[in-house]
């Protein structure tokens, strides 16, 4: 019988010396929870999850990615300042500096992030899904997480499309590079704030909204190139 989150988490945090496991809970139907784990310890806890006899995670099934875009935060704070109040029964103009709490609403960027999310099963051991969630620093400039493939070689063309459609670099791959887009390509299709191109130039026949905005788009450099 496959051992709960709960569990499995522990097992994790004891055979692998200073890994951090976090279960993420799942509001949907399923309630299906899965484990974050932290980037530095990952291909350990990836090999004990494969070689430990209970376990025995042997079949990774499915890589895909997830993009967190910013997010604001607006929380309900109590703050406690001095304010000026007219003294009772006293001359005119006089007051009396008195603290006051009141709440304050304040907000702050929570910065985003892009996930890596892998689905575990055993086929030895006839049990599973187990879900694993790894996280980067950032949507930029540290949008690196080690590669699973040197655990279960069935990552290495799943991580290239993870790569390809979200820009997150696997660092440790055999052989990141684009799957799905050309290599000349510039951005991140799945990225939730991408912005399709208005020349479309790899439609060969283009139509409906497609042709409106490559008319558009051509009408554009036209009026650029007159300007020039």
């Amino acid at each position: 019988m496959l051992k709960t989150v709960e569990e499995i988490k522990a097992a994790i945090e004891a055979a692998v010396s200073g890994a951090s496991v976090k279960i993420i809970p799942n509001p949907s139907p399923s309630a299906q929870q899965s484990l974050l784990i932290d980037a530095q310890h990952a291909t350990a806890v990836a090999a004990f999850l494969r070689d430990d006899e209970e376990l025995a995670f042997d079949f990774l099934s499915n890589v895909t990615g997830v993009d967190w875009l910013d997010k604001e935060i607006a929380e309900k704070v109590k703050v406690t300042r001095q304010v000026a109040k007219p003294v009772e029964g006293g001359e005119p103009g006089q007051v009396l500096m008195v603290d006051e709490t009141v709440e304050e609403t304040r907000k702050h960027v929570q910065p985003g992030y892009l996930e890596a999310v892998y689905h575990l099963f055993s086929v030895a051991k006839k049990h599973g899904p187990v879900v694993l969630r790894m996280r980067t620093a950032n949507r930029t400039g540290k949008a690196e997480l080690p590669s699973l493939t040197p655990v279960w070689r069935s990552a290495e063309f799943q991580e290239r499309e993870v790569f390809d459609l979200f820009g997150i670099v696997f660092t440790g791959h055999p052989d990141l590079r684009r799957i799905l887009m050309w290599d000349e390509f510039k951005d991140f299709p799945m990225r939730r704030d991408y912005v399709e191109p208005d020349d479309f130039e790899y439609e060969p026949t283009p139509h409906d909204e497609v042709l409106k905005r490559a008319q558009a788009h051509k009408a554009q450099v036209a009026a650029e190139e007159v300007k020039e």
